[in-house]
Parts: C-alpha cells; structure tokens; sequence
C-alpha cells in the first residue's frame, strides 16, 4: 500500500473545494493514507479576457492535469464533468463520478435588485454569462436582453455583478451553493429557460487505467445513479461531435423507481434563433443507446447545420 496520493487540482476556490472534498471522502475511508493536493494552472485558467468559445479547442480546463497525470506528478485528477472532453488521452479515465449536485443554473442579481426573478428582468437589461448555451437559451427566450461575456472565477464573476457591470448573471447552482452562496442566489432557472449543460454539477475523478490501487481507493466515491445520467448525456454529446464551447445541452434524469432515465437534449444557434429540442425516456440499462438515438433524432431535425455553422465562426 502507498503511503501518500497527490490530487491534481485547478487553483480556483470551487476547483479546491472540490479536491478537498474528494480529499476528505479518501481520508475517512482510508485515515493512514496522506493526501495531497498539487494545484496546476490550465489554459482556461491562463486566459481570462478572450470569450471561451472564441480560445478554441477541447479541454481548456483538463489538458495541463492530464499531462500531469499521464508523467506520474500526480495520482488523480478531480474535474467539474462540464469541462472534460468526451476523448481521453490514452491511458487516462474517469474511474467515479461523485454525487450530483443541482444541476440547473442560477441567476444572481446585485443586492437589493429590483429584479426576483427571470420574468422581471427589464428590457435590453444587461446578462452576463460565459457559456454560449446559455446565450442561445436567454436569447430564444429573451431576444432583448444584451449578453456580455463574463469570465473569470466564481467569486470574481459576483464581484464584477455587484460593481455594476451586469444586471445579473447566470451561473451553475452547484458552484454557488458549494461554496456556501446560496443565499445570494435570486432564482434557480427553470430547465424550460436554461437546460443544463452535459455533466454540470457533477465531480468527476480521473485516474491511470493500470492504476489499480488508486482506481480501488476511488470506487467507493462513485455515486451509481449520477454516472448512468451523466454518461448518458456526454454520449449524447459524443454523438453530436461537439465540445465543451458549443451550444449543446443535456440533463438525464432518473425515475423514482430508478428504472428509467428521461434524457433532454437541445442545440441552439448562437443567437437563439433556432433551437432544436427533445426527450427520450427509456430503462437505465439502454441509456446510452438512448442518448445516441436522441442525439441523431436532433442531427435529423437539422442540429449538423446549426453545428457547421457554429464552427464556421
């Protein structure tokens, strides 16, 4: 048995919180063991003034850990699943998915906004988001609204809301509540509006596939019902052949039996113009098969074109 693991961790607050959770959950299944966390700066992380969709390219958020991971400087990886690519390096893979958070996304507005909820925000009001999934979504719903891109981390992106340079923006849930923000939260937004993108809210571990004692440290962390959904949706991603930075959606969903998973998918043109939606419910055991059914039901609908032009930008 190794006496000591490194956890490979981008260095924002939520990344960190994220691999001291894992962190945690290993400690208390294995309390001799020493964990370590070993922070490493991505591209993603590097470049914060260009649009995402605009740096280009696959794994923006994962490529420096994985390298990392692939040379032995670290044991295992801990990722928000939105940001990992459906294609691993050779060698590498996502051996548990931890247990979901809220998945939808949030709207948060400064203090003591007039606004409450999605429904009152005014007109040509001012919407920040980094996520061209959630443009094309506000957009289809709202064509008034001015979205301006936001990057940065989770705290910054609030910090620049309540300096005045947006009416509100939209974030993932699970960041702001897993960081304890919660209250600032001023409406969860309905799926309706805003489907969540592939894997949000969702930890994933990636490890070394010959990694044996590592991949048996982390089994326990993998939480059953959030693999089968997430798996799905990033099939369905797959089928599509899009990456983290286009406007693709997806949230699977378990039945209260735990016998069936409903699957929603969208794709969107930028301006929200046109958005190609479905659903497909079907038994855990086919889910991705079913993911990959919904994913060319869509292609059939005219998604390819939507995609084409996407990536003709």
């Amino acid at each position: 048995m190794r006496e000591k693991v490194l956890i490979g961790t981008r260095g924002s607050k939520l990344a960190l919180w994220q691999a001291e959770w894992v962190a945690s959950q290993l400690r208390a299944n294995n309390p001799a063991l020493k964990i370590e966390l070993v922070k490493i700066k991505t591209t993603g992380d590097k470049i914060t003034d260009v649009p995402l969709a605009k740096v280009g390219g696959k794994g923006l958020f994962v490529k420096e850990i994985e390298d990392a991971l692939l040379s032995c400087k670290i044991d295992m990886a801990v990722h928000s699943m939105k940001d990992v690519p459906s294609e691993f390096p050779s060698g590498l893979y996502i051996s548990a998915i931890c247990k979901r958070e809220d998945p939808r996304d949030a709207m948060i507005c400064k203090k003591n906004s007039a606004i409450k909820s999605f429904k009152d925000i005014p007109h040509s009001a001012k919407i920040g988001t980094s996520s061209l999934r959630r443009t094309c979504q506000l957009l289809a719903e709202r064509p008034d609204l001015r979205i301006e891109s936001l990057r940065g981390n989770l705290d910054t992106r609030i910090k620049k809301l309540d300096e005045g340079l947006y009416d509100a923006i939209i974030l993932a849930s699970a960041g702001v509540i897993r960081l304890g923000w919660q209250d600032r939260i001023t409406e969860i937004l309905d799926e309706q509006i805003s489907l969540p993108a592939v894997g949000q809210g969702a930890v994933g571990i990636e490890t070394r596939i010959d990694d044996h004692f590592v991949n048996d440290l982390v089994k326990p962390l993998n939480d059953y019902y959030t693999n089968i959904c997430v798996s799905a949706e990033r099939a369905f991603l797959k089928r599509l052949e899009g990456g983290c930075q286009v406007p693709i959606a997806s949230h699977g969903i378990i039945s209260d039996n735990n016998n069936e998973i409903t699957l929603h998918g969208l794709i969107g043109s930028i301006n929200g113009d046109k958005i190609i939606k479905g659903s497909i419910k079907g038994s855990i055991s086919e889910s991705i098969a079913l993911a990959i059914k919904l994913a060319e039901e869509l292609l059939d609908k005219g998604a390819d074109t939507i995609l084409k032009a996407v990536y003709e930008r």
